[in-house]
């Protein structure tokens, strides 16, 4: 018995590399969705995918941005719908003040308002730090904060007011207000003097 193994070049595997990315995907209506650009990106057509090197996102709410997000790198997969980013990731929203949102990776599935953000996850802006390990953000502009969660309130000299630990925390961007929920554990606070 005698078999033989063809060789088989994929021939149809393109590489396509992008030196000055500038992308904006609409919604069947028209509307602004989000805009990516970046200085080097690389797309496979057999997987229909971008790799994208220090990516800016832009995410929409009509003509205007709603929030601003960076990382090390970031993928668009699934004809544009699926979304990740890893290393360094921040997000920023667009407020006088600004609120941060720093995570080693977030995911965005278009079809999905959420937006899931994993590892170091740490918001902070002029008078909050919260820290935890995997968080939320939801279209009606609220972050929900998972186990554990460490809550600190800052003074005016930038220093530690007081500290709040939870089992979970929701932070609304709209009112700029916390709440905290435990279902096991008591929420435990330390108060600065």
């Amino acid at each position: 018995m005698l078999g033989c193994v063809p060789n088989v070049i994929d021939e149809n595997k393109v590489i396509q590399k992008i030196d000055s990315l500038d992308m904006t995907i609409f919604s069947k209506s028209g509307d602004k969705i989000y805009s990516i650009t970046s200085p080097n990106s690389i797309y496979d057509n057999i997987e229909l995918k971008f790799e994208i090197k220090k990516p800016i996102i832009n995410i929409h709410n009509g003509e205007e941005t709603k929030y601003i997000i960076s990382s090390d790198v970031s993928s668009l997969s699934e004809n544009n719908k699926l979304l990740r980013l890893k290393g360094n990731v921040k997000l920023k929203t667009i407020k006088k003040d600004g609120d941060f949102l720093y995570a080693d990776n977030f995911t965005w599935n278009i079809d999905n308002t959420n937006y899931l953000l994993e590892g170091n996850i740490r918001f902070e802006n002029q008078n909050i730090i919260l820290n935890s390990g995997k968080a939320i953000l939801d279209s009606e502009n609220i972050i929900e904060f998972f186990n554990p969660v460490k809550y600190i309130i800052k003074d005016e000299n930038n220093e530690n007011k007081y500290e709040i630990n939870s089992e979970n925390a929701y932070y609304d961007l709209n009112t700029e207000s916390v709440s905290f929920k435990a279902k096991d554990k008591r929420v435990k606070s330390i108060i600065y003097f």
